[in-house]
């Protein structure tokens, strides 16, 4: 019969020591480490009662630990090395701001910043050689990093506030001067002008090749044209305001009828006149000029083409006192004595010395004649290129009356179309009073008319709609 061993007395000392070593290592295990605001929580294992495998435990929870530990301090040291390079960048700054404008002691202040960050830098440096992160604990380090950090990001934004205040400043202060350099630029410019339109020499024509030209130079040189036009009718009204005639009754004859919604618009009654004469005939090769000999040329082309190199660059005086007798002669003088009333003249100069010598071949010099002959050159040169093209270029007048189209017209007096909106869909829309300056057709491209809108609107007629449009375009004789 075998016998009953007793049940040995439990160890109270081995189990009290077990349980301290617990209480130990569930402390150390739930150590946290401050980084900025937030915890890192050590990874608690799970205590496993098996003796066996105690001693285990222990190592591999001291190893994390020891990990945990290593990486919170690499965290703070990076953190404190990338504030440190902001620093040295805001010191760097303010170096660069004490120097424009030079201000010795800020300069010195900001070199020793400079310096000290530097050196800040380099202890770093030898701190990471020797491997000596733990000089602080790592949440107390990232919290003074952060700091640092934001403090060199706000005195880099002061620096970069003042610098662009200085520019604003500086800007300030020279805008009196260019505006004093701009209104000589523009004094200057209509100097030049004047002298360039009085020697006939625009630069203007020198990109114009009528060889290879297109509807482009074609509108370039009317433009040009058109500019010495105005520039001959300002003239000659301010010859009848001197010479005290009634503007209203010139303008009235010219124009009859015609409401003018400010009183300098009665200048674009005197450039219709004008335009009227100085156009008419353009369709024609020969320009209206009998015995021209333009209409027998075989090589039509060419002929215009050397015409208008012949005449783009010289000055049209000189050239119809050695051309008296030329087509562009014939053709000034014959748009002279049409367009300038004896009367008119009579009462500018007192006597028809001027006309009686135009009469007879001869080319005055007198400003009111030279602003007419180069009024005639450009309006000649017009033609010429227009004959130069292989296109068909065709000249149209609008009638009175019309209503505006935006493809066949603009206005001078506003230029607002209101032909498309919801009064023109009721009959009703804005009406031409009369053509300012005549449209072209190149072919297929519209170049359009210059006109003047009633100043009222008015009723369309069902004759008025857009169907007729063609109807509305009136060539010269």
């Amino acid at each position: 019969m075998d016998s009953i061993q007793p049940t040995p007395a439990p160890d109270t000392t081995s189990k009290l020591l077990k349980t301290f070593q617990k209480v130990i290592r569930l402390k150390r295990a739930t150590r946290t480490l401050s980084n900025n605001g937030f915890c890192l929580l050590l990874p608690q294992e799970k205590l496993k009662r098996d003796p066996k495998h105690e001693s285990q435990h222990f190592d591999k929870d001291d190893k994390d630990e020891a990990k945990l530990r290593y990486r919170a301090a690499i965290e703070a040291f990076v953190a404190k090395l990338f504030a440190n390079i902001s620093a040295v960048k805001a010191a760097y700054a303010e170096l660069q701001m004490a120097q424009f404008p030079y201000n010795g002691e800020a300069i010195q202040s900001a070199d020793e910043a400079v310096v000290f960050e530097l050196k800040a830098l380099s202890e770093l440096k030898q701190s990471f050689v020797k491997k000596q992160f733990y000089s602080a604990p790592p949440h107390v380090t990232l919290m003074l990093a952060e700091i640092q950090e934001q403090q060199s990001l706000m005195k880099m934004y002061e620096i970069t506030t003042n610098k662009m205040q200085s520019e604003i400043e500086v800007k300030e202060s020279e805008i009196p001067s260019l505006q004093l350099e701009l209104s000589e630029a523009i004094s200057n410019n209509k100097c030049l002008e004047k002298k360039l339109s009085s020697s006939g020499s625009f630069s203007i024509l020198d990109s114009i090749r009528p060889s290879d030209s297109n509807p482009k130079d074609f509108i370039t040189v009317l433009h040009y044209a058109v500019r010495s036009i105005r520039s001959f009718v300002k003239l000659m009204i301010r010859e009848m305001e001197h010479v005290y005639w009634d503007i209203d009754a010139a303008v009235n004859a010219i124009e009859p009828e015609v409401v003018f919604s400010k009183p300098n618009h009665r200048c674009f009654a005197f450039e219709s006149f004008v335009c009227r004469e100085m156009f008419d005939g353009f369709n024609r090769p020969n320009f209206s000029l009998p015995n021209d000999s333009s209409t027998q040329v075989e090589h039509r082309s060419s002929f215009f083409i050397d015409r208008f190199m012949k005449l783009k660059s010289v000055n049209p005086i000189h050239f119809l006192k050695h051309n008296p007798r030329s087509s562009f002669g014939k053709f000034t003088r014959a748009r002279y004595l049409r367009l300038v009333h004896p009367k008119m003249e009579l009462s500018f100069s007192g006597n028809l010395n001027q006309r009686n010598l135009i009469s007879s071949g001869e080319y005055p010099e007198s400003s009111f004649f030279a602003a007419f002959a180069e009024m005639a050159k450009r309006v000649w040169l017009l033609h010429c290129l227009a004959c130069s093209f292989d296109r068909e270029v065709n000249i149209y007048q609008v009638k009175k009356n019309c209503r505006i189209s935006e493809v066949y017209m603009e206005s001078v007096n506003d230029d607002v179309f209101f032909a498309d909106d919801d009064r023109a869909e009721d009959g009703f829309g804005f009406q031409v009073a009369f053509t300012v300056v005549p449209g072209f057709k190149i072919g297929k491209t519209v170049i359009q008319s210059q006109v003047y809108r009633l100043h009222s609107l008015v009723a369309v007629g069902k004759n008025m709609s857009p169907k007729g449009k063609s109807d509305q375009l009136k060539a010269p004789p």
